[in-house]
């Protein structure tokens, strides 16, 4: 039995076709964004400047009807910029909690490697309970939450690097990179005529992404193919080439991520395929490999090829 409505599945379509319309030619990164943020996951875009990725992430917001903010980060940004702060209100002899840009349903953090570390980890709390505590006072962030958080990997001048902690709580990691010829001439006469966020409107609204949210973790995913993931999630932990592999956080990331990608490409039910596609999203930053082999040239991502192309696909599943 189908766990979706064609309805469901027809939202899915909207929401990609309307973020297409305004980002060109990067079919697969939205793919990649809805598939986190149905499965209640973050990104960490690195890219380089004037790619989309504030343009992609306002018109998330647009198209499923919910709250934008955008926190501008800087060596100067507080913990309390972000969270919100109880202030005193003498008249009333009480404290008044005034909330900060992270009570929203859509984040973004520009460059946030260039906050300090003390104000980064006033992000964790946010990514993983879903809450902010402030004074000893726990406030529950608006359902759903995401947050998106940008990087620059060529300019390092005032960025501190991000604790592995916090890199552990991107669902993914992965960047827009330059279009092609073609699309970037299309770009440039549609944009030269109006900006087609301008007349975006929204395909959607929060309760039917909550009501998705909930239906994509029953999407069926075989043993066999849960399996698969373990172990190249495992196998990352006993390579010789990396010092770190990923934690049983990134396990969890990589089935989740696995069920909200099925429900995009229309399936109630998650493939090997699956799996192979989104674990370098998935796992490539939760990875940190031996010094000697980055000094060879070597990246997370081809030591991780090298381990799935050693890892058995499962191939005959038996789909309920």
């Amino acid at each position: 039995m189908k766990a979706f409505t064609n309805e469901e599945f027809t939202v899915a379509q909207a929401l990609k076709e309307n973020l297409e319309t305004c980002i060109l030619g990067k079919s697969e990164e939205i793919d990649l964004l809805l598939t986190v943020l149905l499965a209640e996951g973050h990104v960490l875009l690195e890219d380089v400047p004037g790619t989309g990725k504030t343009v992609l992430i306002k018109s998330l917001a647009k198209s499923i009807d919910g709250q934008f903010h955008r926190i501008q980060c800087n060596p100067d940004l507080l913990p309390t910029d972000i969270t919100g702060v109880s202030i005193y209100h003498p008249k009333d002899d009480s404290f008044i909690f005034r909330p900060g840009p992270v009570i929203t349903n859509i984040l973004l953090i520009d460059e946030i490697n260039r906050a300090t570390t003390k104000t980064q980890a006033a992000l964790l709390e946010a990514m993983e309970e879903k809450s902010v505590t402030v004074d000893g006072i726990s406030h529950e962030l608006p359902k759903p939450f995401m947050m998106l958080a940008t990087q620059n990997p060529i300019d390092f001048a005032g960025t501190y690097l991000l604790p592995e902690a916090q890199l552990d709580r991107f669902m993914m990691k992965f960047s827009l990179g330059y279009p092609d010829e073609s699309t970037e001439l299309t770009m440039v006469n549609a944009y030269s005529q109006n900006n087609p966020m301008v007349n975006l409107k929204s395909v959607t609204n929060m309760d039917m992404i909550l009501t998705i949210q909930e239906k994509v973790k029953q999407v069926h995913i075989d043993q066999a193919v849960t399996q698969y993931a373990i172990t190249i999630v495992r196998e990352t932990r006993q390579h010789k080439s990396i010092l770190l592999g990923a934690s049983p956080r990134a396990t969890l990331a990589l089935i989740h991520a696995a069920k909200a990608f099925a429900f995009i490409k229309q399936r109630d039910y998650v493939i090997p395929d699956d799996i192979k596609q989104l674990a370098p999203y998935v796992l490539n930053h939760r990875l940190i490999l031996q010094s000697d082999v980055r000094m060879e040239g070597n990246t997370a991502d081809s030591v991780l090829q090298s381990i799935m192309e050693q890892v058995t696909v499962p191939v005959r599943l038996r789909v309920e």
